[in-house]
């Protein structure tokens, strides 16, 4: 092999959304917009629970870390995509993309986990009502949400350094508008076998057991809704997870298309690229409006906000 091929590169060259020109613009103002949406929604439910202390409780707690993943997820790939879209240079330096790589894949693991301990605190809010204050206490908030940020910070290390240790001499073209490691490692010719296993092992580890914690709450959840008597109880019940169910289904449902759908001929490399904006860019647009469309009490806080916003602006 020639020792050319295996010399480290210094940058990496980002495949963008579509192959036709004449829609780079377009693209553009959309992305632009959403994000512009991204940022402008996660921001005010921030402040809504930041400013009203009805909102102090654990559940709003979990509900604005979500809201801050919901705005950095985006900030780690969006600003990139826009800019390449403008310009005809699509390079991404070598440390950008792992750097890039590293706060999305933990920012993903972060929302795994956090909605996983969202999860648990409705499967306690609804099976055990009278026991809630004593069981999900600040201290155990706090404990609970820095263990999700550890565990996906630490998660994500441990795939970065993996992924990057390999030697990239195939191609130095990431067949995605972003540095994810299915990409990467496609492009590298040293053996992947260790880094496969670690992502097939690490994500057994931590993602799976999150998952259930999830599934199996809802079971519990939905068992107990079940067992109400009165028509009126069981929709208050199940308006209090309503949100956070929809939420979820949303996250695992386009992190499952976007990675382990089954390959189609049909599948081109553009429509790929497409169909990852939906995990990546629309998700955390998304989670907002769910947010405060079915949930009556940020609605309120939000009115509030507003009104004491359109007041300071008259006085």
């Amino acid at each position: 092999m020639d020792i050319y091929n295996l010399t480290t590169m210094d940058e990496f060259i980002l495949t963008g959304l579509s192959d036709l020109p004449e829609v780079r613009y377009p693209l553009f103002v959309v992305f632009a917009v959403i994000y512009q949406v991204t940022l402008l929604g996660n921001g005010t439910i921030l402040l809504v629970i930041g400013t009203e202390k009805k909102l102090h409780t654990p559940m709003y707690y979990f509900l604005a870390n979500l809201s801050l993943l919901d705005i950095m997820c985006p900030s780690t790939t969006v600003p990139k995509m826009l800019e390449n879209l403008l310009t005809e240079k699509q390079s991404i330096s070598f440390i950008g993309c792992a750097l890039q790589l590293y706060f999305l894949v933990a920012l993903a693991g972060v929302e795994v986990f956090l909605l996983s301990v969202m999860a648990y605190d409705r499967y306690v809010a609804i099976c055990f009502p009278l026991r809630y204050t004593l069981i999900m206490t600040k201290v155990r908030c706090a404990q609970l949400t820095a263990g999700t940020w550890a565990a996906g910070f630490l998660n994500s290390l441990l795939h970065t350094v993996f992924t990057f240790r390999l030697s990239f001499c195939k191609s130095h073209r990431v067949n995605q508008y972003y540095c994810d490691i299915p990409q990467l490692v496609a492009l590298s010719c040293s053996s992947t076998f260790v880094t496969e296993m670690l992502i097939l092992l690490v994500g057994g580890v931590l993602a799976i057991p999150a998952s259930l914690i999830t599934f199996i709450s809802y079971i519990y959840i939905i068992s107990t809704i079940l067992k109400i008597q009165s028509a009126e109880g069981k929709r208050k019940a199940f308006s209090t997870c309503a949100s956070h169910l929809l939420v979820v289904c949303l996250f695992y449902g386009t992190a499952i298309f976007t990675y382990i759908r089954p390959f189609s001929s049909e599948n081109t490399p553009a429509k790929d690229r497409l169909i990852s904006t939906l995990y990546v860019v629309i998700n955390p647009m998304l989670n907002p409006l769910i947010y405060t469309l079915r949930n009556a009490e940020v609605k309120r806080a939000l009115r509030k906000v507003l009104h004491n916003i359109t007041y300071l602006q008259h006085t």
